[in-house]
């Protein structure tokens, strides 16, 4: 695995005079993104993320999740601190695909951080650091019935097709 990439971490002050840290993931993280699943997001929005009803994150979710080598699987993820504790609020990540040459992204945004900026702040952190890796391509499947999700994307420039054999899910496409 690759050293941790310190020099990516960065703070923000959002527009609503809030301050986060963007920082990619460790492996430490565990606790912290097991409460940011278990807590952080309701139902719903666990559902939008992975596309089925999730409960208790498993182990080997967190695993996949915190576990990453900042190479070929990248995660950052947005916190606040209060006071000495620090809280998970919203994640980003790609893992390349087998052809070396595209990702498939994930966004998770807590439900009392939505419309706050920081996915805008996540997302460009994971475009950058996915440019910088000489990834050519990043895609994902969103639900076509998230409207926010679907209006979220094309503001980044991402090409929304609905592939005709699933009425469910569109694909979303940006050349990086």
């Amino acid at each position: 695995m690759a050293e941790y990439p310190a020099r990516l971490a960065h703070e923000h002050v959002l527009f609503d005079g809030r301050k986060v840290t963007v920082r990619p993931i460790r492996a430490q993280d565990d606790l912290l993104e097991r409460e940011f699943l278990a807590t952080g997001l309701s139902g719903e929005t666990r559902y939008l993320r992975f596309q089925k009803w999730v409960g208790a994150p498993s182990d080997k979710l967190i695993h996949f999740l915190t576990d990453v080598d900042y190479d070929r699987h990248m995660a950052f993820v947005c916190t606040v601190r209060h006071g000495e504790d620090e809280e998970i609020v919203g994640e980003a990540r790609y893992v390349t695909n087998p052809d070396g040459k595209s990702c498939e992204f994930g966004i998770m945004i807590a439900d009392a951080w939505h419309k706050s900026g920081i996915a805008g702040l996540l997302m460009d952190d994971l475009l950058r650091a996915a440019r910088a890796r000489g990834l050519q391509t990043m895609e994902g499947i969103v639900l076509r019935n998230n409207a926010t999700m679907l209006k979220f994307v094309r503001a980044l420039g991402f090409e929304v097709h609905h592939v005709p054999e699933d009425p469910v899910n569109a694909r979303v496409i940006k050349t990086l």
